[in-house]
């Protein structure tokens, strides 16, 4: 067994006793540095934004973009083999980035799949330019997605259809929500990905498909989405619940595929059992990229106990990143970025660093070590270090 008192890597931490303790870090583990194979899973990774800390601006009101090095994350990404959920909520969409803010990195992360050998992305197509409160017609809503999507596929982007926090305050019930997909859907110039998220990811979509009931809720979003297969690429929810998701992918359309959305149970959903499996979109592959990109390797390869023994020690750094408040969890994604040398400070979009007490990212630095994610120990304590000094850890 590794003696971790013999590596050089150390930081002091908090402990939940309210203690300080010096914290020694592990070996991390060697993964792939490419998918070299073909993957049995389509594998899409929700992906974050990197602010400009140098910016004079105030971060709350306005952002700022590094746009070489948020550029330079997805290059990584697809140098993986994974592909990109462009202009998502891991991007703080609707959290500090807005549409114009969106229209600009979905532009530029399309022309740079379009010169990248085998990249692949979609990109978020919501009504988030719209004000909720102001909205008074579900004409409203379809004209404001009719905007979005047009402005994408102008772009070449393939789509993933957002939920609409507009569509939830004004949609009267299930019907509504089946007026409005389905003439979005009708509409679409290639198939799209169809998002559910949950209210533990923002509040204002609480009762999303007209109702509060999520079986009654589920009934609704199979019955548009079968209905309109031919437009649907898949469908993601977003909803922390293993059970509710592999019950709705038994239910869809043969042609429709399932992503999971569950940064709990990623990993058996993946794997799946008899009756089917889901693929992937996920704001946790961001932050476990390599990991992930080892494990569907290993589960392509036929090889299910490399493919769990790489997930297991993820899934516990994953389900606190995704902590509730659920909504906040961009913070853990960006702040593994920055421990793993991907951007050189701890400033976000928003402001939204502030988000994660010390304790909160005390606990991640040590999951993130378990899971064997942080590249350079060295590098990761010093950076650690150097947020900790910032909070009154010495």
């Amino acid at each position: 067994m590794l003696d971790k008192t013999k590596l050089a890597a150390s930081v002091r931490l908090p402990t939940a006793a309210g203690t300080i303790e010096t914290y020694r870090l592990s070996v991390p583990r060697q993964f792939p540095e490419k998918v070299t194979g073909p993957l049995n899973r389509v594998a899409l990774a929700a992906t974050h934004m990197v602010a400009n800390p140098l910016a004079d601006n105030d971060p709350w009101l306005t952002n700022a973009i590094d746009w070489d090095r948020t550029m330079a994350y997805r290059d990584y990404l697809w140098g993986l083999g994974l592909g990109v959920a462009e202009a998502m909520d891991t991007a703080q969409r609707g959290m500090g980035l807005d549409w114009a803010g969106a229209l600009d990195l979905i532009g530029r992360s399309v022309r740079q799949a379009k010169a990248t050998p085998g990249a692949v992305v979609f990109s978020g197509a919501g009504t988030d330019h719209l004000d909720p409160a102001a909205v008074r017609s579900l004409e409203e809503v379809i004209a404001a997605y009719e905007m979005q999507f047009e402005a994408i596929e102008a772009l070449g982007g393939r789509i993933i259809l957002m939920a609409s926090r507009a569509l939830a305050r004004v949609a009267k019930g299930p019907e509504d929500y089946g007026r409005v997909y389905d003439r979005i859907l009708s509409q679409a110039a290639q198939p799209v990905i169809i998002h559910w998220l949950g209210d533990m990811f923002d509040p204002a979509l609480a009762g999303y498909w007209g109702t509060a009931d999520l079986d009654a809720a589920m009934d609704t979003a199979v019955d548009v989405i079968n209905r309109n297969a031919a437009k649907v690429d898949g469908v993601k929810i977003s909803l922390l619940d293993k059970d509710k998701e592999i019950a709705m992918r038994r239910r869809l359309a043969p042609s429709v595929k399932m992503y999971t959305g569950d940064d709990f149970n990623y990993a058996e959903l993946i794997a799946g059992d008899d009756k089917g499996y889901s693929h992937a979109l996920l704001g946790i592959f961001d932050a476990i990229a390599p990991a992930a990109a080892g494990a569907l390797s290993a589960l392509a390869n036929g090889d299910l106990a490399t493919f769990h023994d790489i997930f297991a020690p993820t899934v516990p750094l994953s389900r606190h990143i995704f902590k509730a408040p659920t909504r906040f969890y961009k913070t853990g994604v960006v702040f593994v970025a920055y421990l793993n040398g991907h951007q050189d400070h701890f400033t976000m979009v928003g402001g939204q660093e502030s988000t994660r007490s010390t304790q909160h990212l005390a606990e991640l630095f040590r999951l993130a070590d378990a899971a064997g994610i942080l590249r350079d120990p060295e590098r990761a304590a010093a950076r650690m270090a150097a947020v900790m000094a910032t909070r009154g850890v010495a």
